[in-house]
Formats: C-alpha cells, structure tokens, sequence
C-alpha cells in the first residue's frame, strides 16, 4: 500500500497528490494512512458491522484479483446492479484497480431496461446484488451473449441455480482473489499502477428526461477533482460520518462515496434498509447528508401531517415555534440583524420544539445537509432551516461530475442554489443557459461524438438550464431551458417553479403543469396516497384503491384548497386554473418518470394528452382507460371517470 510522503501530511498538498491518482491509487495511498481507522460501517440484523480502511482496501484487491482470475481484461466493461451496500464499493474500484470501466444500474431497472444498457456496453461480466437481479440476467440471457460471468453477492434463493456455470458467487469471486494473489505476488500493485487518471473510471446513464438516457463517461480525474473541491469547501474530515442512501447508479453518491469520503478520509454508512434510515440517522448521528429533493419533501409532508394530527397543545407549540423560526429565516435571508427577544424565544423553541423533533426524526448531529437533483421549493429549505436544520440547496448533473453549486454557510438565500465550488466556473450564456467548466467535467457520451459536441460551447459546457446570477454571485436557476413555456398571450413560465411549490403540500406527491400556448395553466396531480389515505380515514370517509380514493370529492376538495394556496403566491399568468388528480401514480416502471424519480414531460404530455385537451374544454369530467405495471412485469387496466376541477380566483 503506498504512504503519503511526510510533506504532504498537509490537507491541502495531499488533496493536490490525490488529483493525480486513480481512485484504486488513491483507496492504497488512504489505507497506508489511516490503515485500522473506521472506513466503512454496515447495519446488519440490526448490528453495525465495520470495515478499516486496510479491510477496504483488502476486499477491493480481492476483487481486483478475482476479476483477474475469470479473465477480465484491461478495458473490459462491468455492470454492477446493487443497492447502497460496502460490495458496491468493492466491486467498483476492484474491476478498476485491474482495469475494467463500471456502469451502476438501478435495481429497480426491468430485465429489457438492464439488457438494454448492458447491450450498449457490451459489457464482460455483471455483478448483482441477489436472486431478484440475476433473474433479470437469466431472463434476458438471449441478448447478453456478450456476458461471461455473473457474479451474485447474496446467495439467499441461489440453491436452485447451483449447477448454472453462468453464475458465480461474490464469496466464490473473493476465494479465487486469493488464490490469484498467492500464485502472483505484485500483480495487483502491478496493475493498478498501470491506471492513468485520465482513463474513463465509470459511465452513469443520464437521467433520460427528454428521450433515451445517454451513457456519460468520467475519468478518474473527473471524480477527484470534484472530491477535492467539496473537501475544500465542506466542514467534513477525517473520521466523519457520511450515510449513504442514494442509489449507486445516481452520480450523487458516485460523486461522494467514489470521491469525496474517499479523498477526505469519512466513514461511509450504510443503513440496513430504506425503512430503517430514521433510526439508524439516530444510532450514527452522521454529521452530513446529501441526497434528493424528494427525500426532504416527504420528510416535510410528513411532519406536517404529523403535527396537524397531534394534541391541540402540541399542535400549537409547533405552529407558534414554526412562525418564530420562519420570521428568524427570513431575516437572515435578507441580512438584517435578528432581533435579541426572537433569538430568545428561538432558542426556547429550540429545546422545547425543534431539538426532541430533530432527534426523533434522526436529524440532529447534522452540520450541514444538502439537497439536489431536482429544484425544491424555497418553502422547504425554508421549514427545515426554521427548524434549525442547516438544510442548503446545490446544483450539478452528471455530465459535470456531480454537484458543483452550493450555498455556502452564511449565505444561504432560499430561492439559489448559490455559489460554484472552488476549481469550478460558471457562466450564462447569451441565452442565459448555465455553463460550467472545470476538471471535473466529463469526457463525453460513449460512442456518440454528436452529443458530445453538441454538449459544448467554446469548451464550456451546456447545463440546458436556464437561469441568472444575482450581485452578489448566486446562481439562481428558473428551469430546463427547452421547458421554459410562453402561454397564449405571451408570457413566459417555468413549470417547475409551479410545481416545486406544489408539492411542499404534503398531500401532493407528484404535479405536472401545463400551458404551451394555452390561455391558462392547468395541471395533473398525484395525490399522496399515505397522507391522505390518513386524512380520509381521520374523516371516516371510505375508499378502496388509489383510483378510487384520487376521486372523492372531499379529496378534490383538499386538493383545490392546496392549489389555491400556492396560487395566492404566484403571478396570475402562472395561477392554476383547472387540475385533474390522475387516476394512477407516475411510475418509472410506465417510463413516466425517470429512474431518479424526474418527471418526462414530454412522455408525460404524450400519454395523457386527452386529459390534458379535456382541461381546456368544457368537460367536466371523463371516462379513460389506463395501464398500469406491476412489479412482477404483468400490465393490468383501469377504467375510471376522472372530474376535472376548477380553481376559485
């Protein structure tokens, strides 16, 4: 393992060293550092297993070598289709310690999604989570003749496929790891040094909003690069506690599992399951978390919905520390001084209040928490920094290696997503699309040069975000460029500006609004099932499914209550003036939404387009047949009469 040399015991110096190495490179250079210190922790049937940075770096020369052993070859390709587990990091910086290009897929891809990118890539060998994703293999085996191995990590339900030659267990793969290092001592160092950090290290698969998702390719210089700049800028070091709960095939936890924690020296989480992040929040109290708007806008509604049902005395607690903690945000948004008496009452309101509710929801040993990869209402930033949560928005996409906008502390205005990291630069172009240049920006679309090209302008590159920068240099972003609407008479709009607003309601999960030349903007809306299912069962109102509790009246009602509520905060070319509550949620598994959870507006507009006309005319409600996808792949119908509501003015 290689050691940092003495004079590069300063951060800054060993941040620079780190620029120039491969990630394999920098993990050895890491475990000759920090060696037996925490590197990695692990919930399992409810115990915290953990990893040292010399047992990291071990399990990734295991793979390394395994892979080896099977016959990978420099340059071959790798999928891995895992959840947030240690062995997605094993597998990935194994196969390229020895080589290999990776390409994370999302676990909840269909078998023809999995075949499909796999396809592209013409990748060697497939490493899976367990049964239910080497099902999806064995399924589409036809079209993946390219395919030498399939290497599962859990053998649970693998009994029955103990003969099939096709497959190989991970613990298998990390027996003949073994073997290969003993039969050739130095091979893995030998290897490893061959990686240049020029080399492309991974592909992501874009996000796939206007069309076919394209294969992004990162070299390692790309990831270290970003890496340095966030440890630069963030309060994190050595021995902080990060929790991973994004998915892997999503450049966010690439850009900081493979980068950041990986440079800086943090311990990377990992919690048992999606259901038990609150809890484990609690037992780790990590001190920074970064992942989607989604995550806050659920945890949002969700406490609100929680204290709107609670006791008329806690009730009003909430609601009188809420105003206090907002009337205290929205003075230091706009830098003016907080009065003495408030930051008293804040502070009793904080121990009373926001304190036992942080720590429930497993909230409070955060330093910072960051959100990203899709915009959010400034009501949302605005609810948790009230609460006292230093909630910052950021901005970044794949193609740029990551998030490269943030907030910085003091600085925090509700509606930007700040400033650039340092090494990163940004600018609007005369159309006022955003442009970044940096290390960090990626080396292209796999075999596509056409896209890649047309990705830059003048070596800068195209976000496809429209926005502006501020006096005081934050960046504020008004929406995707090619979405940027004018209605009827002309005036112009951002759909997700209304939309963001929609569903900080904790009873809206999902809003697509429409006005393309239209005289009004209309919107479809998904209720949130959970939240008003409990909201209608409080009223004793009965329901059955989805479809049928989406069409209550009292449901409708709520809904329109909502609406309004948001539309007293917008101009009146963007009030909405009539919404439907879709039959059925938006469902990546339709293609409806992205495997991020964006939503494809123009898929979206496609599908239901006959709904859409019917808001525009005179109906007030309309018979439709669906579609509907289940997780086992069968499609079943719906038929429903959907009413069309209109809002009050």
């Amino acid at each position: 393992m290689s050691t940092l040399p003495e004079r590069m015991h300063n951060p800054e110096d060993a941040l620079e060293a780190m620029r120039r190495m491969t990630l394999p490179q920098v993990l050895a250079m890491q475990a000759g550092r920090l060696g037996d210190r925490t590197a990695i922790r692990e919930k399992a049937y409810g115990i915290w297993q953990t990893y040292s940075w010399a047992d990291y770096y071990s399990h990734v020369r295991r793979v390394g070598m395994g892979l080896l052993s099977i016959g990978l070859c420099r340059g071959d390709h790798v999928g891995i289709i895992t959840n947030n587990h240690p062995e997605w990091l094993f597998s990935e910086l194994g196969a390229q310690a020895v080589g290999g290009v990776t390409l994370n897929l999302f676990t909840s891809s269909v078998a023809d999604e999995i075949a499909s990118a796999l396809g592209r890539i013409q990748a060697s060998y497939v490493i899976v989570e367990d049964q239910e994703q080497a099902d999806k293999l064995i399924e589409a085996r036809r079209k993946l003749g390219h395919v030498r191995k399939v290497i599962y990590m859990d053998p649970t339900g693998m009994r029955s496929l103990a003969g099939e030659e096709w497959l190989i267990s991970f613990r298998d793969l990390l027996e003949l790891g073994n073997s290969e290092d003993v039969g050739q001592p130095g091979r893995f160092e030998k290897e490893m040094g061959r990686g240049s950090p020029k080399e492309v290290a991974l592909m992501l698969l874009t996000s796939g909003t206007t069309g076919i998702p394209k294969l992004a390719m990162l070299t390692h210089r790309n990831l270290t690069s970003m890496a340095a700049n966030w440890n630069r800028s963030s309060p994190a070091g050595v021995g902080s506690d990060w929790l991973s709960m994004t998915p892997p095939a999503w450049i966010v936890d690439q850009m900081w599992g493979m980068g950041v924690a990986l440079l800086g020296g943090m311990v990377m989480n990992f919690p048992e399951t999606p259901d038990t992040i609150s809890e484990d929040f609690r037992e780790i109290g990590p001190s920074i978390l970064i992942t989607s708007s989604r995550f806050w806008e659920d945890l949002a509604s969700r406490i609100r919905v929680r204290m709107s049902d609670a006791g008329a005395v806690r009730k009003k607690m909430f609601e009188l520390a809420e105003d206090l903690g907002k009337r205290c945000v929205d003075l230091e948004n706009a830098k003016s001084a907080v009065p003495l008496h408030l930051r008293i009452l804040r502070a009793i309101s904080s121990v009373a209040v926001y304190k036992p509710l942080l720590d429930r929801i497993g909230c409070s040993h955060f330093v910072s928490a960051y959100t990203g990869g899709h915009p959010i209402s400034p009501d949302v930033i605005r609810f948790f920094r009230a609460m006292g949560l230093n909630l910052k928005q950021c901005y970044g996409l794949t193609e740029a290696g990551g998030i490269f906008q943030v907030q910085p502390d003091g600085e925090v205005k509700l509606e930007t997503v700040g400033k650039p990291l340092p090494g990163v630069r940004v600018q609007l172009s005369d159309e006022e699309e955003v442009m970044v240049s940096g290390d960090s920006i990626f080396a292209g679309y796999y075999r596509d040069f056409e896209a890649t090209s047309a990705a830059f302008h003048n070596g800068w590159l195209k976000t496809g975000d429209a926005g502006f920068i501020d006096r005081e240099g934050h960046l504020l972003i008004i929406g995707r460029k090619s979405e940027i609407i004018r209605n009827k008479s002309g005036a112009a709009f951002s759909p997700d500006f209304i939309e963001t607003r929609l569903k900080f309601s904790p009873y809206i999960k999902e809003a697509v609004v429409f006005g393309e030349g239209r005289p009004f903007i209309t919107a479809l809306i998904n209720i949130d099932p959970g939240n008003v299912g409990s909201w209608a069962e409080e009223r004793m109102i009965p329901y059955t499914t989805y479809t049928d509790l989406s069409q209550q009246p009292a449901v409708m009602e709520l809904i329109r209550r909502e609406i309004e509520e948001v539309n007293g905060q917008l101009p009146d070319h963007m009030k909405i003036r009539r919404f439907i509550l879709l039959y059925k949620l938006l469902d990546a598994d339709d293609e409806e939404l992205t495997r991020t959870g964006k939503v494809r507006r123009q898929f979206v507009y496609g599908l239901y387009l006959r709904l859409i006309e019917a808001m525009y005319g005179r109906e007030k409600e309309l018979s439709v047949q669906g579609k509907v996808r289940y997780r086992d792949g069968r499609v079943g119908k719906i038929e429903t009469t959907v009413k069309i509501a209109d809002v009050k003015q």
